[in-house]
């Protein structure tokens, strides 16, 4: 309690200057395109993904791979080149999923907190409690709808999670997120094998990501590829996804 206090209510005017910042929760009262306390905000101004990320994991490490194309409403591309996965670990990283704005601060927050676990703990985290972590943050935080892959490397092996708007946290051997899912998904189904090698799990990631560009307006405009062993973390970008079949 500070020493200022409201004269008209008597309550404590300035509070505790150490105390975390809340957000207060959107009604349908707010004026309308109030951009503060949200009201009837027009979400096609909001910039989002569409998107389609893929997640594989082997037992030599996992590949997550997602297009670069941003939309606003889905109607108008308003990006070509967005970077869709970041690394927010030594050994892990996730994809961006929803609209940019969240997604970028969900990954700038994973990330810090996984830093700050390091710094205090003399070792990273483990990615099962990086995924729990991730979980517990979409369900209770302040980010727009977000769908994102978390793929990473650990003592225990090689991980793949899918992490949905309502915080849960679903591991698998691979996985796919956004709005070119069910493409992706028909090209890996029956050709994936957890003992194939990470060239090929590669390669199966990108094809999952063209094929879901070829008919996804969400999806398209070239390829992000992240790769993540035991050594750390790659990511190329690549503006044909057959480019990203050679570059091996």
């Amino acid at each position: 309690m500070s020493d200022f206090v409201d004269p008209v209510t008597g309550a404590d005017a300035l509070g505790d200057p150490t105390a975390p910042e809340l957000g207060s929760i959107t009604t349908g009262d707010a004026p309308a395109g109030d951009a503060t306390t949200g009201g009837d905000r027009d979400e096609g101004a909001v910039s989002k993904t569409g998107t389609t990320t893929v997640g594989i994991a082997t037992a030599e490490g996992v590949v997550v791979a997602t297009d670069m194309r941003a939309s606003l409403g889905g109607r108008f591309v308003s990006n070509k080149s967005v970077q869709k996965v970041e690394q927010v670990h030594p050994t892990a990283v996730l994809t961006l999923v929803g609209s940019v704005g969240g997604a970028q601060s969900f990954i700038r927050t994973l990330r810090a907190e996984a830093d700050l676990y390091e710094v205090r703990r003399d070792e990273p985290m483990s990615v099962h409690a990086l995924a729990t972590l991730a979980g517990n943050f979409a369900r209770g935080g302040p980010w727009f709808a977000i769908n994102p892959v978390l793929g990473g490397v650990d003592g225990e092996g090689s991980h793949v999670y899918s992490i949905d708007p309502a915080g849960g946290v679903m591991k698998d051997d691979y996985t796919v997120t956004g709005s070119g899912m069910q493409l992706a998904y028909g090209t890996i189904e029956g050709q994936y094998d957890r003992e194939m090698s990470l060239d090929d799990a590669r390669d199966l990631a990108v094809r999952a990501v063209e094929a879901a560009s070829a008919r996804d307006t969400g999806s398209g405009n070239g390829v992000y590829v992240a790769t993540v062993t035991d050594d750390g973390v790659d990511i190329e970008g690549f503006d044909e996804t057959a480019d990203a079949l050679t570059a091996r």
